[in-house]
């Protein structure tokens, strides 16, 4: 009998570590030094619900989904942006990665990429260096794909080839080539 009540409390012992073996996860996610802050805030999403209206300029450091009404400014450098299928938004919209499911009229300047899904429309102007324009959606406006890079003043091969000197015409070219 004793044998069997020392075998009883072994099946609860592996159920004692499993709760032991819960709060190790986050201690060992807690050693590393600063990346969990980074990664917290990188994780953190605001959601502007489908019954909120709001004027004027948002800015913050963290996602940010529009599900209602948005007119002013929108100014999320660093973070991606996302209009969701029931927001609607007047403002400039400066993200990361603008992603637009609802509407949007004005300005998309996203600094890695925007994408218009195909519920979503825009009018206005798409400044990114990768955009997409999935089939159905709708678009009004101009698309700037240029980087920083080509964008720079004097930067080489950014524009039109040059025209060709006046001073010296095909023909001449062709009949100075055929004489020499």
């Amino acid at each position: 009998m004793f044998s069997n009540k020392k075998e009883e409390p072994a099946p609860h012992r592996p159920a004692e570590p499993v709760p032991a073996a819960r709060p190790a996860t986050p201690a060992s996610s807690s050693h590393a030094p600063a990346p969990p802050a980074e990664t917290a805030r990188r994780g953190e999403r605001a959601t502007i619900g489908p019954s909120i209206f709001i004027k004027g300029d948002l800015t913050g450091d963290e996602d940010l989904v529009i599900e209602g009404r948005v007119e002013g400014k929108v100014d999320l450098k660093q973070n991606n942006v996302t209009v969701g299928k029931n927001g609607r938004v007047k403002a400039d919209i400066h993200g990361r990665v603008v992603t637009v499911e609802g509407e949007v009229d004005g300005n998309v300047y996203a600094h890695e990429q925007a994408v218009l899904r195909q519920a979503g429309a825009i009018r206005g102007n798409i400044s990114a260096p990768r955009v997409v324009l999935e089939d159905g959606s709708r678009f009004k406006g101009s698309i700037d794909m240029e980087t920083k890079e080509t964008a720079r003043p004097g930067a080489q091969g950014a524009g039109p080839a040059p025209a060709p000197s006046p001073a010296k015409p095909p023909e001449a070219t062709a009949a100075q080539a055929a004489a020499g």
